[in-house]
C-alpha cells in the first residue's frame, strides 16, 4: 500500500533542511555508513518514522550517542519461521531485542500443511508487530512427487494471493530437475514471477546444468556448501545467500567469496535458526559476529546483514542509514562484536538491553486452523521388514550438515525380519502420512544418531511434515509416535517404559504459541533425555526432520519410501552389495 502524499513528502522535506524540529535526534553517535563503507561522527535527526539526515537538529527529544555505533537493523533475506518453533509474535519478540528488524520467509512449511490457508494465517498474524515480515510464496507444494504434504499449491493458487504487498516473488526453488525437464507446472509458477524475486535452491548444481537453471530466471541460491561451488553461481549472475544456521554451517567455508567487487551480491541468511540457538546465540547478530571473528571486516559484515539484501530484494528505503530510509536503527557500545543495546523501528525505541520495550501481548495473532493428524493404527505389523536379498540401504547422518550419504550394511536379522542394532548404531526409521489415515508407513534405516535405547518422534519432517520416528525398537517407536499423534503434532521421546517427554507444536504440528524461553526449555528436556538414551547428535531433533526431505541428497525417506536424491527416484530398501 502506498503510504506517501504530498503533505507527508514536503514534512520531510522540510524537517531534513532544518526548517521545523525533528521528532528525535541522536546525538554524537558513530554511524555505520553501509553505503560509503566508512564510520563517521554523527548527530541523526528522525521524523515521521524516517531518518531525515544527519546534521545539528533541533529536536523534541534527543538520545545520547555518544560512545555508542550506530547501524541499520538486520535483515535475515531467508528464513522459515517454522523452524524456530514460535508464532510470529513470539518469533519477534525474540528477534527485535538482537537487531532484527525485518525478515523474507519462505512459508512452504506451514503451506505444505495447510496449503494458502497457512500462507493466509502468517499474512495475518504479523499484522500490528513491529518487525517488517516479507514473504516469497512456497514454489514448491510438495516439495517434490516422492512425498504426500497436506496441500498441492498450483501456479492458479499462488497468483491469487501473489498481489498481497508482503509477497515479494517465488521461494526456493526445489524442484531443480523439474526444472532442467521443463516440467510444465513448475515452468507455469516460474512464469508467473519473470519480473519479481525468483529465489533458487540447488545444492551443488554445477556447469551445463547451472545454466539451464539460471536461464529460468533465478538469481540466489543459499546451499552452496563448496567455495568453488559459490564462485560458480556468482559468475554467473546468482546472488549468493551465506547461510549460517543451526543445521547447515556454511559461513567459514563461504566467506572468501565475498571481495571488493563481489561483496553487493552476497547476504548473510539463517535458513533454519531453532529456538536454543535463537536465546543462547542470537540471530543475525551472530551471524555478523561470527563473520568478524572470522576476519571480515566490520563495516562490511555489517552491510551484509542489512543493505545487501534491501537492495537483492528491491525494498526501496531500507537496509541504510540515509536521508529517506525507515528509521530502523540498532545502537551498540562496540563495533566488534556487535552488541545490540538499544533497537529503534521506524525511530520507535522497540528494545533496550536485550528486552523489548513495547508490549508483545498487543500482537495476538488469529485463530489457528486444527493440526491436520489423519494417522491410522499404529501396529507393529507395519514396521516389520522381512530381509531380502543384498545389502541393507541406509541413511548415514552427519552432524553440522543436512547432506546424508548413501551406505550399504549387512542388515542384523531376527526372525527374517531386519531389526534395528544398537551395537552397530543401526536404527529403524520410519513415517507416517498425517494426511490420509489408512496408508502403510514406510519403514528404512538410518545411522549416526547413536541412541543405545528409546526413541524420538516428530511432525517436523521437512518438507510435508508427516510424522516421523526413529528408534532403537519398534516398542519404543510405536509409544513415542502415539504420543506426538495423541497432542496433534510436535515432538516425543522416551523408551519402552516411563513418561515420555513431549513438546506440544499446535500451529500445524510445527510451531508453539509459548514464550521463547519455555519453547527453548521443554526442547532441553527432550535433548537431555536424548542424550540419557546415548544419543550422540547434538540436536537429534533438527537432524530427524531433515530425513524426511528428498531434495536435498543423498538418501532420504519419505511416506512414500526410500528416495535417491541423485537420480531423484524412489529406491528399494535392498539393494547390490
Amino acid at each position: 500500500m502506498n503510504e506517501w502524499s504530498e503533505d507527508r513528502l514536503r514534512r520531510m522535506i522540510d524537517a531534513a533542511r532544518g526548517r521545523r524540529p525533528v521528532d528525535l535526534c541522536i546525538r554524537g553517535c558513530q554511524l555505520v555508513n553501509v553505503l560509503s563503507g566508512s564510520l563517521e561522527t554523527v548527530s541523526l535527526g528522525i521524523d515521521g518514522g524516517f531518518i531525515v539526515g544527519w546534521g545539528d537538529y533541533e529536536a523534541e527529544r534527543v538520545l545520547d550517542g555518544h560512545g555508542m555505533f550506530a547501524c541499520p537493523g538486520f535483515m535475515d533475506g531467508h528464513i522459515h519461521l517454522e523452524s524456530t518453533m514460535l508464532s510470529p509474535a513470539q518469533f519477534a519478540a525474540a528477534v527485535i531485542p538482537r537487531g532484527t528488524t525485518a525478515v523474507v520467509a519462505d512459508p512452504h512449511e506451514l503451506a505444505n500443511v495447510y496449503g494458502v490457508d497457512g500462507i493466509r494465517y502468517l499474512l495475518e498474524a504479523v499484522e500490528g508487530i513491529p518487525l517488517d515480515f516479507y514473504f516469497n510464496l512456497p514454489s514448491c507444494v510438495p516439495a517434490s512427487p516422492l512425498e504426500t504434504a497436506g496441500a498441492r499449491l498450483g501456479a492458479a493458487d499462488l497468483e491469487a494471493i501473489r498481489c498481497h504487498p508482503r509477497i515479494l516473488g517465488l521461494a526456493e526453488m526445489m524442484n531443480f530437475p523439474g526444472v532442467l525437464a521443463g516440467a510444465p507446472d513448475i515452468l507455469e509458477k516460474l512464469l508467473l514471477f519473470q519480473d519479481g524475486v525468483l529465489d533458487g535452491h540447488a545444492p551443488m548444481l554445477r556447469g551445463l546444468d547451472l545454466n539451464g537453471y539460471l536461464c529460468a530466471g533465478i538469481r540466489s541460491d543459499h546451499e552452496c556448501t563448496a567455495l568453488d561451488e559459490a564462485r560458480e553461481k556468482l559468475a554467473k549472475g546468482m546472488t549468493i545467500m551465506i547461510r549460517e544456521g543451526s543445521q547447515s554451517k556454511d559461513l567459514e567455508a563461504l566467506l572468501p567469496v565475498v571481495n571488493d567487487r563481489s561483496w553487493p551480491r552476497c547476504m548473510f541468511v539463517s535458513d533454519d535458526r531453532h529456538p536454543d540457538d535463537l536465546l543462547g546465540e542470537g540471530h543475525m547478530n551472530a551471524i555478523v559476529n561470527r563473520a568478524m571473528s572470522l576476519g571480515m571486516e566490520p563495516v562490511r559484515a555489517l552491510s551484509l546483514a542489512s543493505l545487501t539484501p534491501a537492495w537483492y530484494f528491491g525494498l526501496k528505503r531500507r537496509g541504510a542509514i540515509a536521508p529517506g530510509f525507515h528509521a530502523d536503527i540498532v545502537l551498540s557500545p562496540t563495533l566488534n562484536p556487535w552488541q545490540p543495546r538499544l533497537v529503534l523501528k521506524d525511530g520507535v525505541e522497540v528494545a533496550r538491553d536485550g528486552e523489548l520495550t513495547v508490549e508483545s501481548g498487543a500482537w495476538p495473532g488469529p485463530a489457528v486452523p486444527a493440526s491436520p493428524m489423519r494417522v491410522g493404527r499404529l501396529s507393529p505389523e507395519d514396521l516389520a521388514v522381512p530381509v531380502q536379498e543384498g545389502a541393507l540401504r541406509v541413511i548415514g547422518v552427519r552432524e553440522g550438515t543436512l547432506l546424508t550419504r548413501k551406505l550399504a550394511m549387512d542388515p542384523t536379522v531376527e526372525g527374517g525380519l531386519a531389526v534395528a542394532d544398537v551395537e552397530r548404531d543401526l536404527l529403524k526409521l520410519v513415517v507416517w502420512n498425517r494426511y490420509g489415515a489408512g496408508a502403510r508407513p514406510s519403514v528404512a534405516f538410518a545411522s549416526g544418531f547413536g541412541f543405545k535405547e528409546g526413541a524420538v518422534a516428530t511432525t517436523v519432517a521437512h518438507d510435508s511434515h508427516n510424522l516421523i520416528a526413529l528408534g532403537a525398537s519398534d516398542a519404543a517407536i510405536l509409544r513415542v509416535a502415539e504420543a506426538v499423534r495423541a497432542c496433534g503434532g510436535g515432538m516425543a521421546v522416551g523408551g519402552e517404559q516411563g513418561d515420555v517427554e513431549i513438546l506440544p507444536l499446535p500451529i500445524g504440528g510445527l510451531m508453539s504459541h509459548g514464550l521463547l524461553r519455555d519453547v527453548v526449555d521443554s526442547l532441553e528436556r527432550l535433548k537431555a533425555r536424548s542424550r540419557a538414551l546415548g544419543c550422540t547428535l547434538s540436536n537429534p531433533f533438527m537432524a530427524l526432520s531433515f530425513l524426511a526431505l528428498p531434495v536435498i541428497p543423498e538418501l532420504k525417506l519419505t511416506d512414500l519410501g526410500l528416495v535417491d536424491v541423485a537420480s531423484f527416484s524412489l529406491v528399494p530398501l535392498f539393494g547390490p552389495k
